[in-house]
């Protein structure tokens, strides 16, 4: 079958699932869930549909439990729309690539504030040297004694 019909099809898929889980189930472990794309099989008789849930594992898990429970509504809904010969059969899967890629993220935000980390304590390591070789304190401020040595000197 040709590639483009396919993913036609995947994104009337996509779109059916999302709207019917967003306005039309009611099951109350399903919440806080994005469908994030949808892959048809050549044949068109299975689909995956990738679903991104907010919330612990436990709460995914509870919403997969919902969302299989709730697959049949949903094909009926994609068979009202689609006029093909058969409805896929759908099988809803966790996207686990913005997991990762929040993951990544999260560890990119890391390394980002620990080399900003060095690289003030390294400023301040070289401040603190150049202020050792020259005699000078790191106080702005001179002290009494300070300006007594400097009105004595001139």
């Amino acid at each position: 079958m040709k590639q483009h019909r396919l993913a036609r099809v995947a994104e009337a898929i996509r779109e059916v699932a999302s709207e019917a889980i967003l306005y039309e189930l009611k099951d109350p472990r399903i919440k806080f869930t994005t469908v994030t794309r949808a892959e048809v099989s050549a044949d068109l008789q299975h689909a995956k549909v990738y679903v991104s849930v907010m919330g612990s594992e436990r709460d995914q898990n509870l919403t997969l439990h919902g969302l299989r429970s709730a697959a049949g509504f949903i094909q009926s809904r994609l068979g009202d729309r689609m006029r093909t010969r058969y409805i896929p059969v759908l099988e809803f899967v966790i996207d686990e690539g913005i997991k990762n890629s929040l993951e990544v993220a999260r560890l990119l935000n890391e390394e980002k504030a620990r080399a900003q980390e060095s690289e003030v304590r390294g400023q301040k390591s070289e401040v603190s040297e150049d202020q050792a070789s020259s005699g000078t304190s790191s106080d702005p401020l001179p002290t009494s004694a300070d300006e007594a040595d400097s009105k004595d000197t001139h």
